[in-house]
């Protein structure tokens, strides 16, 4: 049985033309057990590129949701996942288990007695009973490096998206041709290739400003994001929104192949297979743009906190309805991002056509990061910023009513006092006597 380190999800900040990256924030977690090991699950029938997760109803697991109130400095959604959960992934195929022919016995040789039998036992050494633990006096198979089996699955937010045709013209200009390949809402470029059975550094370029890097050092990731992604993008992303998401991947014998504490432990069969990578990259890809979402969120929920508590206290707010209809459409514009866009919700088009198993794996994935959660959580953050907007617009639009009332009340007022000040002239009891 192998076994593999415990890892936390470190989080950067990248700058937006390659500045430097902050230090990452430690979470303080520290390693618990694992619970129990379930069963797989079978999953439904593929779902459409349209289809929002929250509308899949696939078994949860430990999920728990992510609650608790908005804090300065720590953005909503990853860090309040629960990391050392245990997601089973599923097997690509199952384990064929061949029977050996029974030996052959020669007739010929003597059968040996009862006495005899007992000596030839009390002389074998005894059971083992810790069988599948490694043991000083049985030789270990020698194998490579056992770091090349570790290592880094690092993911940047850099762009709102790529410009696709100058991606591609990039990628064929920088790389080798039969290195590239081009998905429907991604590029797959073989960075490093792999030796036997090892596994290579693998880079995935998805449309919606994604970049997956597998295997590779910081320094590699650097000039991939620096010399490529930065050329190709739209829309790219201030400083202070640029996701950095790290995670760990373990190629072992272990027949369970599963996710737990951001590392993902998979057979070392599939160490060359960049298809499970990228099945696996969508929803860690997907995990990525969500925490921008996020984060834009937080920042929105910090401008507008003072708003609902100088209402209740002075009630009024020092905030013009010019401003107001501003953050309107700024939460609109990110719950349109969320929703409709498709590349936070959306099942991605490659599993139409990939095997089943693929999917499965990307709906375990999707699992373990708590998708499904953190978007009603989202969604919930969004009605009720949209609610305190609204009810800040009735508020601005009620004041500025009653002030056209009051102006016309003082224009009703003046005009009586004049039409008053005439009557009275006319009865000779205001203006000027007449001179005789």
């Amino acid at each position: 049985m192998s076994s593999f380190t415990m890892h936390g999800r470190k989080r950067e900040q990248y700058g937006q033309y390659g500045g430097p990256l902050l230090a990452p924030l430690q979470s303080g977690r520290q390693q618990t057990a694992p619970p129990p090991q379930f069963p797989g699950q079978s999953l439904g029938r593929r779902i459409g590129p349209t289809s929002p997760l929250r509308d899949r109803r696939f078994p949860s697991g430990t999920r728990q949701r992510v609650s608790g109130s908005v804090a300065i400095g720590h953005p909503i959604g990853p860090p309040g996942r629960q990391r050392d959960k245990f997601v089973a992934l599923p097997e690509e195929e199952d384990e064929v288990v061949t029977l050996l022919p029974a030996p052959l016995v020669d007739a010929t040789l003597p059968t040996p007695s009862p006495e005899d039998s007992l000596a030839i036992a009390a002389s074998l050494p005894p059971p083992f009973i810790f069988k599948d633990l490694p043991r000083d006096d049985v030789p270990r198979p020698l194998l490579r490096d056992e770091s090349c089996w570790r290592g880094r699955i690092t993911f940047y937010c850099v762009a709102e998206s790529f410009d696709r045709k100058k991606l591609e013209e990039l990628l064929k200009l920088t790389y080798p041709p039969n290195t590239i390949r081009s998905f429907p809402d991604v590029f797959y470029v073989e960075y490093i290739k792999g030796a036997d059975i090892q596994p290579g550094g693998d880079v995935f370029f998805f449309d919606y400003g994604v970049v997956a890097c597998w295997g590779m050092t910081k320094a590699q990731e650097m000039t991939i994001v620096r010399g490529i992604a930065t050329q190709c993008m739209e829309q790219p992303l201030e400083e202070q929104w640029t996701e950095v998401d790290e995670f760990q991947y373990c190629y072992s014998h272990e027949k369970q192949q599963h996710v737990q504490n951001d590392t993902v432990t998979l057979h070392r069969r599939y160490a060359q297979d960049y298809k499970m990578k990228l099945a696996i990259s969508y929803a860690l890809a997907q995990s990525t743009k969500l925490s921008v979402y996020e984060k834009r969120v937080t920042d929105i929920v910090l401008e507008t906190k003072n708003l609902p508590e100088a209402l209740a206290e002075h009630g009024e707010v020092e905030i013009s309805g010019h401003d107001i209809a501003k953050l309107i459409g700024k939460v609109f514009l990110q719950k349109s991002a969320v929703n409709l866009l498709g590349s936070v919700l959306g099942t991605p088009e490659f599993f139409w056509h990939a095997p089943d198993s693929f999917q499965a794996l990307y709906t375990r994935v999707t699992e373990y990061l708590e998708l499904e959660s953190r978007v009603e959580l989202l969604n919930s953050r969004f009605a009720v910023l949209q609610e305190m907007l609204d009810m800040l617009r009735d508020h601005q639009n009620n004041y500025h009513n009653v002030r056209l009332e009051w102006i016309v009340i003082w224009l009703i007022v003046v005009e009586v006092v004049v039409g008053l000040f005439e009557l009275l002239g006319l009865f000779g009891l205001v203006g000027h006597p007449d001179k005789s």
